[in-house]
Parts: C-alpha cells; sequence; structure tokens
C-alpha cells in the first residue's frame, strides 16, 4: 500500500505529532517516521477492539422496551431474547452479523470478541454440520473486513442447582466433549484476522467439574478464556447460597484466573474482589450501555483502576454500537452514582477521555488475544482516522481532541477506518453497505412475518 503520513499519530505515549506510517503487503505496519508522502489526516487512532458481542441480539434492539412486569430486570428481557434466538438460522445470523459488524466498523471498533451460544437448531438438534452457525460468524466477519475474536460458549445447566436446561436453552447446550470437538473443528480456520477461543457461559451454567476439565485441556493453555460473572444481583445471592462463595470470589478460588482472561460485566464487586481481580491481571469486560439497559448496575471504576485493573469495553446486546458511548457513559455512570466528575481520570491534570481510550485499547486487545490496540512497526493495521472538518474538533489540539471526541456530541466522528491494511470505511460510507444492508432489512422481515 505504501506510506501513509498523518498528522498526530496516537501512541502508546499519546500523541505523536508529524509522524507517518507504511503498510506492507500483508497489511501490516512497515515502518514509522516523518516522511514527504500523501496525507493520511491530521489525527489517527488505533481500530478499537470490541471484546463482548452476542451478533444475533442486534436484530432484536429495542424489541424488549415495553414493561411486561413491576420487576421487569435482566431475568425479563432474557425470557424476550429466548423467543428472538429460537428463529434464528445460520442464514439469518450471518446476515444480521454481517449488518452489525459494517456498524462496528463505522463506529471505529476494528476487531470483534463474538461470545457465541447457538450452536444448535431451536429444538437442540445438532446441526449436520455442528459447526455451522460458528461458521455463519466466520463467513460475516470475512464479508464485512473486520477482525474476529470467536468464543464459542460453554453452557450446560439451568442454574447454580444444577438443573437441565429449559427447552429455550436447549440449542445452546453441549457436552464437554462435544464442546472441546467443536473448538477442535475450528482451529483449522484461524489466521492473522481470526482467532479462536473459550468461552464459560457463566458459573450458573458451567458446573465446577466441566470447567476445570475444559481448562485442563491443552487447547485452553495459550487462546482467550471469556466468561459472564456477577453481572445480576440474583446470580451473586444462588452463588452464595450454593457454592458458599460470592461469583468473582469463587472463580478466583477456583481457577488459575491471569492475563488470558476477561470477566464480563463483574458488575457486584466487593472491595476485596476488586483487588484481587485487578491483581489477577485479567481483564474486566464492560459493556455500560447493555449493563444500563438491563438494569444491572454500576461497575466500581474508580477504586479498580486505583488497584491497577485492566477493562475494555463492548457492545454486547447491541443496544447501541459504539465505542464512544460505550466509555461516555462508563464515565457518566460514575459521575451520577458519585456526583463528583472526572471520575476515569485518576490524577490531578489527567484526561477523562485519554485514560478511558487508552485503557480500553490495551485490555480490549489482550482480551481478543491478539497484538492489536498500537500503531507502531509490525503490528496489524487498524486505525481510524477522525473527521478534522468537524465543527466539533474545531480549535482542538493533542491536549483536548480525545476528549472532544468522547464528550462533546452525538455527530459520528470517525471519517475513514482501516482493517488489515484495508480501507473498509472511507467518508463515513462501508465499502459494502448498501448490499448488505439490504440483505439484513430482508432477513429481519422475514423473522418478523415468521414470529406473527
Amino acid at each position: 500500500m505504501g506510506n501513509d503520513s498523518a498528522g498526530h499519530i496516537w501512541g502508546v505515549e499519546g500523541w505523536q505529532s508529524d509522524a507517518s506510517l507504511g503498510v506492507d503487503a500483508d497489511g501490516l505496519i512497515a515502518a514509522a517516521g516523518s516522511t514527504n508522502v500523501q496525507p493520511l489526516g491530521k489525527w489517527v487512532l488505533p481500530g478499537m477492539p470490541n471484546l463482548h458481542s452476542h451478533a444475533f441480539q442486534r436484530a432484536m434492539a429495542g424489541l424488549a422496551e415495553r414493561r411486561s412486569r413491576i420487576d421487569d430486570s435482566f431475568w425479563s428481557w432474557r425470557e424476550v431474547m429466548y423467543g428472538f434466538a429460537a428463529a434464528i438460522s445460520p442464514e439469518s445470523l450471518q446476515a444480521i452479523a454481517a449488518q452489525l459488524y459494517v456498524e462496528m466498523l463505522k463506529a471505529g471498533y476494528t476487531q470483534v470478541c463474538e461470545f457465541h451460544y447457538l450452536h444448535h437448531q431451536s429444538d437442540g438438534t445438532p446441526y449436520a454440520q455442528p459447526e455451522a452457525m460458528s461458521l455463519a460468524l466466520i463467513e460475516a466477519a470475512r464479508d464485512a473486513g473486520i477482525a474476529l475474536t470467536l468464543l464459542p460458549v460453554l453452557y450446560m445447566s439451568g442454574g447454580f442447582d444444577g438443573r437441565a436446561l429449559a427447552p429455550r436453552q436447549c440449542r445452546f447446550g453441549n457436552s464437554v466433549d462435544s464442546y472441546l470437538r467443536l473448538l477442535q473443528s475450528l482451529q483449522p480456520y484461524e489466521n492473522e484476522r481470526l482467532r479462536v477461543g473459550i468461552a464459560l457461559h457463566s458459573l450458573r451454567a458451567v458446573p465446577a467439574e466441566a470447567m476445570h476439565e475444559v481448562l485442563a485441556n491443552k487447547l485452553a493453555r495459550q487462546c482467550p478464556i471469556h466468561i459472564h460473572v456477577a453481572e445480576q444481583i440474583g446470580e451473586v445471592q444462588d452463588c452464595l447460597a450454593l457454592r458458599g462463595a460470592r461469583p468473582v470470589e469463587w472463580l478466583l478460588d477456583n481457577a488459575a484466573v491471569d492475563e488470558r482472561w476477561c470477566l464480563v460485566h463483574a458488575t457486584h464487586l466487593t472491595d476485596a474482589e476488586t483487588t484481587r481481580l485487578a491483581g489477577s491481571g485479567a481483564v474486566a469486560g464492560l459493556c455500560p450501555t447493555t449493563e444500563a439497559n438491563l438494569g444491572d448496575g454500576l461497575f466500581p471504576l474508580a477504586d479498580y483502576l486505583d488497584a491497577g485493573g485492566r477493562l475494555g469495553i463492548g457492545s454486547d446486546s447491541h443496544i447501541s454500537i459504539s465505542p464512544v458511548e460505550e466509555l461516555r457513559w462508563l464515565e457518566y455512570g460514575q459521575r451520577l452514582a458519585s456526583r463528583h466528575r472526572n471520575i476515569g481520570a485518576r490524577r490531578p491534570g489527567a484526561s477523562v477521555g485519554e485514560t478511558l481510550w487508552r485503557a480500553a485499547l490495551s485490555g480490549g486487545a489482550q482480551a481478543a488475544g491478539l497484538p492489536i490496540g498500537e500503531l507502531r512497526e509490525g503490528a496489524r493495521a487498524d486505525l481510524l482516522v477522525l473527521d478534522e472538518n468537524s465543527p466539533l474538533l474545531a480549535a482542538r489540539d493533542t491536549q483536548s481532541v480525545i476528549d472532544s471526541f468522547l464528550f462533546a456530541g452525538n455527530t459520528p466522528l470517525v471519517r475513514h477506518v482501516m482493517c488489515g491494511g484495508t480501507w473498509v470505511v472511507r467518508d463515513f460510507r462501508h465499502r459494502d453497505e448498501e448490499r448488505i444492508a439490504a440483505r439484513y432489512r430482508e432477513t429481519v422481515a422475514g423473522l418478523a412475518s415468521n414470529a406473527a
């Protein structure tokens, strides 16, 4: 692709001025330094990893906002989700996921961790090709041009008491043996743009013995490991009652949680759990817009950052698809709870936007299990270029542009996006936007008519 220049490139230490970069034939950054080359843009940032996604839920966003009971919560939302999930086929999943991934790219996400549990047909019968639903996601990511960390989910029981899966959960279920076979069948598809990892749905859905068996397998030694944990108060209460410990406490006591792990949500933590999680080197996978939509609660951000904890962001149920909104509401939730400002900046003079953007880049790359998140020689060329002509960035400099990007309004500011050395978004438009959107509309219309 040759060399492109940029006025400012975001690096580990912040903005590097009068910078340039080259991209080689493999989509990697080949060189860095000042050269007399074609301009790339004034403000160039690494692409953001999205560390938690349930792709099929994009098509049901907005369909669970009517009150069904006086105590509507995650658990009542889950019943709506189960009904919607029953209609999803490999073909419809591919169409929905491709549209979602286009929207992610346009928002500045260049890598997605897909926490994937729709494995079988709606009655629980395996497809003739057991990995059919996983392959639909792989093809959707290829179609859209986004990099993918595919996390097939182990889901075995309906609660901490080991009850059998309910009929509407059967398409999620696997034995340990069938789950490991699924992982093994997907490994040949891995490349520089696709990583396969492990997802344990939750402590309530994976018995302790099964968790230990999976983690002891050689497949688990090097790959990312993700788990939902401590998302709802009810989950914490059930874990205390049946395992004698809180979820994060139990997990840290019973698994070698380290840098490979991503604990998704981890909303309800004691002070001791917060300190221990931060010290483990694992990533807290925070999804503020989904957590707000479901009424989950607020993560203890200040204490966690002060303890040196690592974090990343995900769009989860896709009620919103924007790293800007995830980081904005990560900060705003803390402000509402504490009645103070600038919570994410933990020292005088620090920028909230820069602190959170840097943390989410680093933690997201770690959770994805790929060397991304930095614009340096040898790294994959995943980047976004902000719209320097937007009034929202007028008169902004290196001290203020990230804060303005995150907190100055709702006008999209991601103008161009490169993924793996290829421009997938130019002037706010995805390279194949119309075709993918048309297929998505047709698919969703078919799902709606079948439901009716």
